[in-house]
């Protein structure tokens, strides 16, 4: 370099090089250029490939967010994104690559549908309430409490099948417009929700919900892992369905099949 420049660069010590004056004006503009080649040539390279997982915000809060933290564990280098909405996934212009939706296929032209987790709802509440003054023996006595309303509007198909086909009138009720929400609602002491295995399976486990009646309602529809058929990032969305689909074998719900 110096004898293309005809600048000395480097003063020539006993025990090694220093950078004369020349040199050290010399260096940071350098560096600069080097950390640009550096910069283009990481641009070239394959990126981690971001994985965009759409549900929905109850599914998200009670589910599936309580199980992050074995997913990072399982596959670390998976670089996940939650979208949690109530929308359906376009797959196509919104970059979601993967989604947990509750319905029945057949969902749209160009999709796969996996169950994830069969829907069968049932009553549950805080076992506080069950120790207050109107007891819960039969299901008649579930309409003296506060009933717990979603956007799916079950509790007269709840009651209905639990008083053998007999109509029975709701006097009390909250309503709220996610699944979620009454679920927060019925911990907090405040009436009865209807829920389903994936939404209360911890709550029911650690003891902080109970269910007050043993009537347990099923339903054609489902939750169930969407995706293209012909995905971006193929690989990744393979691994995060096959994640999914372990997860709800081990709460004991043959999924899949």
């Amino acid at each position: 370099m110096e004898s293309a420049l005809n600048v000395k660069l480097f003063e020539r010590l006993p025990r090694g090089l220093a950078l004369t004056e020349d040199g050290r004006q010399y260096l940071a503009p350098v560096q600069r250029a080097f950390q640009l080649i550096q910069d283009a040539t990481d641009d070239l390279r394959p990126r981690q490939a971001v994985l965009t997982v759409s549900v929905t915000p109850s599914f998200a809060s009670k589910w599936l967010v309580p199980r992050l933290g074995r997913l990072m564990d399982s596959h670390p280098d998976l670089d996940v994104r939650v979208v949690a909405s109530q929308d359906l996934a376009n797959f196509q212009s919104d970059g979601v690559d993967i989604a947990v939706r509750q319905g029945r296929p057949p969902f749209a032209p160009g999709l796969t549908a996996e169950l994830l987790y069969p829907f069968e709802f049932y009553a549950v509440c805080s076992p506080a309430l069950l120790a207050g003054k109107h007891s819960i023996k039969t299901p008649q006595d579930v309409v003296r409490h506060v009933l717990l309303h979603d956007a799916h509007g079950l509790w007269p198909v709840y009651l209905e099948k639990a008083c053998g086909g007999q109509p029975v009138a709701i006097s009390r009720a909250l309503k709220f417009s996610q699944t979620s929400l009454a679920l927060d609602a019925a911990l907090a002491g405040q009436g009865i929700a209807l829920a389903s295995d994936p939404m209360v399976e911890d709550d029911l486990a650690a003891g902080r919900l109970c269910r007050p009646l043993e009537v347990t309602v099923k339903s054609e529809i489902g939750f169930y892992i969407v995706a293209p058929r012909a995905p971006r990032n193929a690989e990744h969305v393979a691994r995060m369905r096959d994640w999914l689909i372990a997860q709800s074998r081990s709460d004991g719900c043959p999924a899949g099949e």
